[in-house]
């Protein structure tokens, strides 16, 4: 057992976690033999039998748990010295996996990366874009971006931004087909909605001050808010999207806001959460001290565009 290095535990680590030798040979970018190969190594090197193989998928032995549980201790010290080291040099620097919804990526991370880059120019960014929640520990991500939501005690969570949602259309949909005067009016239009998560499609409003919700039936939908924004553009219904996008185009008048005396912007905390296994390497910590930076100063210029504080 000696003679297996810490590459070998760290792809047993991610067998383990994605389930199939597929999914670890596309993450790594070689053949799926390869990682086949190293696993019969790391077996013979342990002498025993730690992943059963069968048409149903992967699973551990008992040995396997043990090994697995050794080798996320092991790979998690090597991360840890690394960022000891890399600390004590006032460095910061390795590869960062940031899994972020599409919208978030467009219009905050992207234009952050350049900034980041210059105070910090050993950090490489991998982003995993998807408004699906992404799970962490499966999926190798260092920080995730995340909307307020319930988190389980095995992340660490900072705040870092809000965001807000609000209703647009197309100034060719309105010709078309007027706009509403009310939400209950919504019912007899067209409208387009992110399927990715199903609370999206409960869309909040506030009527002679009391609250108001209405689930909106689909005519039009996209699991991700790039492409529901664009079938918002092309005049294909009426849109609840986040206004760090919508706002935009609203100034460029190629969208219209709807209902705004009526819409709950609903203005929800932005977080940045990390395992609590990493949170203190200092490549995370570098981008979440940026992060934080980044958000507030985009809050900052939001508010005062609305008026708001």
């Amino acid at each position: 057992m000696r003679d297996l290095d810490f590459d070998a535990m760290h792809l047993f680590a991610r067998v383990a976690e994605l389930g199939t030798l597929s999914a670890v040979a596309r993450e790594r970018d070689v053949p799926v033999s390869q990682v086949s190969r190293t696993l019969a190594r790391i077996e013979k090197a342990c002498g025993v039998r730690l992943i059963h193989r069968s048409t149903h998928g992967l699973s551990l032995s008992a040995e396997g748990d043990t090994f697995l549980d050794y080798c996320r201790r092991l790979t998690g010290t090597l991360d840890e010295l690394e960022g000891e080291f890399a600390s004590r040099a006032g460095q910061a620097g390795g590869r960062v996996r940031v899994a972020v919804s599409s919208v978030i990526a467009q219009f905050q991370l992207l234009p952050s990366l350049p900034g980041l880059a210059a105070r910090h120019p050993g950090i490489k960014v991998e982003l995993e874009v998807s408004d699906r929640l992404a799970d962490m520990a499966r999926d190798g991500i260092d920080i995730s971006i995340r909307t307020g939501i319930n988190l389980p005690d095995t992340v660490v969570a900072r705040r870092i931004g809000t965001l807000g949602r609000a209703l647009y259309a197309s100034p060719s949909y309105a010709k078309a087909h007027g706009l509403p005067a009310h939400p209950d009016d919504l019912r007899h239009h067209r409208l387009v909605c992110n399927s990715a998560v199903p609370s999206l499609k409960q869309w909040a409003f506030l009527a002679k001050g009391k609250p108001l919700v209405f689930t909106a039936q689909a005519h039009w939908q996209a699991n991700d808010t790039n492409v529901m924004a664009g079938m918002v553009l092309q005049g294909l219904g009426i849109g609840r999207m986040a206004t760090l996008a919508g706002e935009p185009l609203v100034r460029e008048q190629r969208l219209l806001r709807v209902l705004e005396e009526f819409v709950d912007p609903q203005a929800v905390p932005v977080y940045a959460v990390t395992l609590a296994s990493r949170h203190r390497l200092p490549k995370i910590g570098a981008c979440l001290e940026w992060w934080s930076e980044w958000f507030a100063r985009a809050d900052s210029a939001a508010a005062a565009r609305t008026g708001t504080k």
